[in-house]
């Protein structure tokens, strides 16, 4: 069951490929993908005249599709400095886009978001793109991957929200 209030946007963030989905629910309560895509730049440009672009591009999409909440994957860990350092800077837009319109916003880890859509931590780039797929009723796997994280990131967070939501109410805030 999708228990949405309205559309999630998901985004899978990198500074050259941003994947971003928006996932509404349907009259049945299933989730259904209103969009799918991926947000480029050229890595011949300067990273603030890409950043600048990435900005404009996600505040392009919280305008058009107006989300109820955004989920982004977390910068987790990454072997490679430069990339981990670009990924973390396009994060930083998203957080910084989503905040600046008062929407919620939750980060989860790339286990967290393979195991709430295929059941498996350690699932392979197919194995999500499969399930997004499935889930999503698609005709085909989404494609490129960065989409279909994206997909997967917004699945997950249909999933564990109502459940972080009762957690943070128990607590009183406190997680």
């Amino acid at each position: 069951m999708f228990a949405s209030p309205g559309p999630i946007l998901g985004i899978d963030p990198g500074l050259t490929r941003c994947g971003y989905a928006v996932l509404a629910s349907t009259a049945a309560g299933e989730p259904e993908a209103v969009s799918l895509g991926v947000i480029r730049t050229s890595p011949d440009q300067d990273p603030a005249h890409r950043l600048a672009l990435l900005q404009v591009e996600i505040e392009s999409l919280l305008d058009e599709f107006s989300p109820s909440s955004v989920a982004i994957e977390r910068v987790f860990f990454q072997v490679n400095v430069r990339t981990a350092m670009s990924v973390g800077q396009a994060s930083g837009v998203v957080l910084a886009a989503t905040a600046r319109r008062g929407l919620p916003i939750e980060q989860y880890t790339p286990t967290q978001v393979k195991s709430a859509v295929t059941g498996y931590g350690n699932a392979t780039k197919e194995q999500i793109q499969r399930m997004v797929q499935v889930r999503l009723r698609l005709s085909r796997p989404p494609s490129p991957a960065d989409a279909a994280d994206a997909a997967a990131i917004a699945l997950c967070h249909a999933a564990l929200a109502p459940m972080r939501r009762h957690v943070r109410q128990a607590t009183g805030g406190r997680t």
